[in-house]
């Protein structure tokens, strides 16, 4: 190496890469970050769809398993693409640029930014039951796309965004850091739940194994597939987030081993969670009471988390509200370090900002990415309709998910010789169902929301004039090489 160049690291093959600093556990952390506010509030819709424990139990591991399939597919890929994006690398790969831009745009500009400007919003809802932040400065009611939405600016808005900002200035300052908190988070967050589940095992004073043969209850509806298919997306919500693992691929030690294993011990970890939480529901309440917690039919009621505290604590609604917070910053923290990586690498291939593709000489950290995402999910969090916006994409999680399982089989084809360290558990039948119930449940959210899915659709169209516009780019690009 010349002196010159020893003068200069910022210009360096070595720090214009990622640093891999992440371990199997960091990894492992990352995958727990799924686990956030569902596991304290589905349960009680769940219920109502399907009316019996025994059912929410089947549909929560139904749901597990799916990921649990997704997450063994992704782990190939993973392994095999250890790059820097996820999802965005693997449909790049399989299918070209626009898939995988449109792939990206939603999650910059939708997906992530809205997931960020919805949990810091839940965040200052929680902090509100012990600081009081109620203060509104200005209030209104607009109509948009047929629905009202209600917008405020207040201490609730401030602390949400200043959340946002806090943690974008955390992971900007090293993903070593970053991997830091998130353990940390982690463990507080099983910590909480440990607590939720061995009181209302131990302690509670309604507890008793007869409420799981509770019969199903006369006055609901009768339970079908359809009713069980709504219970299984309730479920799937809480498992959302484990396919964010391999956008930091390229920061993991070890990647073709370690993301593997950190996808599958993650998602099985996950699903005990999730079982043996509500397992302690349905024994510490009588049915009824799960029935009528808080849900739209009960907007006012407790949440299930809250009523299984409280019948072993007069403090439960404070222990589920700190539980909930440190879901709230784990997920954070995870979606702020994971996300930031997918407009890193899409203006790595120029088909994005070109700024975001500047690493910090220092940390190694795409910053200018983490702030862009911050930013932007500061503007949804003020603007009120992220709620909105969210809903009408979630159809198309499950389009780019299916699109992504599937591209599993077209690499497989079309890269026979690349190095596979880890290859998918039972494929092709796993990855085929994993992809057969993703296509249905595509089909499943156009048909029960066509309004919705029809504004999704839009709003990933609005990615077309801006593909249009960064490819013109790439093909520079590609003719200057």
């Amino acid at each position: 190496m010349s002196s010159a160049a020893a003068a200069s690291p910022e210009v360096t093959p070595a720090t214009s890469e990622l640093l891999r600093a992440l371990s199997l556990r960091d990894a492992i952390a990352l995958v727990l970050s799924v686990i956030g506010t569902g596991v304290f509030l589905k349960t009680a819709p769940m219920a109502q769809l399907v009316g019996s424990p025994s059912r929410v139990l089947l549909a929560w591991l139904a749901a597990g398993l799916l990921s649990l399939a997704g997450a063994l597919t992704y782990a190939e890929l993973g392994a095999m693409m250890p790059e820097a994006g996820g999802e965005y690398v693997f449909l790049r790969e399989a299918y070209g640029d626009l898939p995988a831009f449109l792939f990206g745009w939603a999650s910059v500009m939708l997906i992530a930014s809205g997931g960020l400007a919805a949990v810091s919003t839940a965040l200052a809802s929680f902090l509100s039951s012990f600081v009081p932040l109620g203060a509104t400065w200005i209030a209104r009611d607009f109509h948009l796309l047929g629905q009202v939405v209600h917008w405020r600016l207040g201490i609730q808005q401030i602390v949400a965004v200043s959340v946002i900002l806090l943690f974008s200035a955390i992971n900007a300052r090293g993903v070593e850091l970053g991997g830091r908190v998130q353990w940390i988070a982690t463990v507080a967050k099983l910590g909480g739940i440990a607590v939720i589940v061995l009181g209302a095992f131990l302690l509670s004073r309604t507890g008793s194994w007869d409420h799981l043969r509770t019969p199903v209850t006369a006055r609901l509806a009768p339970s079908g597939i359809g009713a069980f298919g709504a219970a299984m997306l309730a479920a799937l919500w809480a498992y959302q987030g484990w396919s964010n693992l391999p956008m930091v691929a390229g920061e993991i030690e070890k990647p073709e081993r370690n993301v593997p294993r950190a996808l599958i011990f993650g998602m099985l970890i996950v699903i005990l969670v999730y079982l043996l939480t509500n397992l302690a529901y349905f024994f510490a309440l009588p049915f009824s009471e799960i029935l009528t917690a808080n849900s739209t039919a009960y907007r006012d009621a407790l949440p299930v988390a809250a009523k299984a505290a409280q019948a072993f604590s007069s403090y439960g609604p404070q222990i589920v509200s700190i539980a909930f917070m440190i879901s709230a910053i784990g997920a954070l923290n995870g979606i702020t370090l994971m996300n930031a990586r997918v407009p890193f690498a899409m203006a790595r291939n120029h088909l994005f900002f070109s700024p975001l593709a500047r690493l910090n000489p220092t940390t190694r950290v795409p910053a200018n990415a983490i702030w862009f995402q911050g930013i932007w999910a500061c503007l949804l969090a003020l603007s009120g309709t992220f709620d909105q916006i969210t809903t009408s994409v979630i159809f198309a999680v499950w389009l780019f998910t299916a699109l992504v399982g599937s591209s599993l089989f077209v690499l497989r084809r079309k890269l026979p010789a690349a190095p596979r360290r880890y290859r998918a558990l039972g494929y092709p039948v796993v990855p085929a169902l994993f992809v057969l119930v993703a296509v249905w449940l595509v089909i499943n959210s156009l048909s029960a929301t066509p309004v919705e899915s029809a504004a999704g659709l839009a709003l990933i169209a609005l990615g077309l004039p801006f593909y249009l516009f960064f490819h013109r780019g790439v093909v520079a690009h590609r003719s200057e090489h």
